[in-house]
């Protein structure tokens, strides 16, 4: 498999991360506007807002979501699966002597083609730590030292 379709692969399964995101923060609001809209005028009124309140506090919170996953978007498209790296930087598949790294967002061990891969933000500690690195540069993470070995 070429470098351009496992980076490929592993682009796709970033946006099928977000999407799901976008979607259940969409699917929150809905619930936290109709739940606001359904709540009934009690005669006590400080029931019937709070109630109102709450709904309103996870409506904002799910669109405080929804729009963290669409810049997770947005970063995501600045992404050129076949560009080829040089340097550590977005879109980066680095190979160490211990892990393999895609510098996107932040998803944590992600399994693609039987093999694991750790999906990081350029922003994340180790993403700072490799961000501009080269071939044979080194650099710590969990008090381990890595040795890039290949960037994709």
């Amino acid at each position: 498999m070429s470098d351009s379709a496992i980076k490929s692969i592993l682009l796709s399964k970033c946006f099928e991360y977000v999407e799901q995101r976008i979607e259940t923060s969409r699917q929150a609001m809905r619930h936290a506007q109709e739940a606001s809209n359904s709540e009934e005028k009690s005669s006590a009124g400080d029931k019937y807002e709070t109630g109102r309140a709450m709904a309103q506090i996870e409506r904002d919170k799910a669109a405080r979501q929804l729009d963290e996953a669409l810049k997770l978007k947005a970063t995501l498209t600045q992404i050129k699966t076949d560009r080829v790296h040089s340097k550590v930087s977005l879109g980066s598949l680095v190979f160490t002597n211990a892990n393999r790294f895609y510098l996107s967002i932040s998803m944590g061990k992600v399994l693609a083609n039987d093999l694991e891969f750790l999906f990081i933000s350029p922003s994340s500690p180790v993403g700072q730590a490799m961000l501009n690195l080269t071939e044979n540069d080194q650099f710590s993470f969990n008090k381990k030292l890595h040795t890039i070995e290949r960037i994709l």
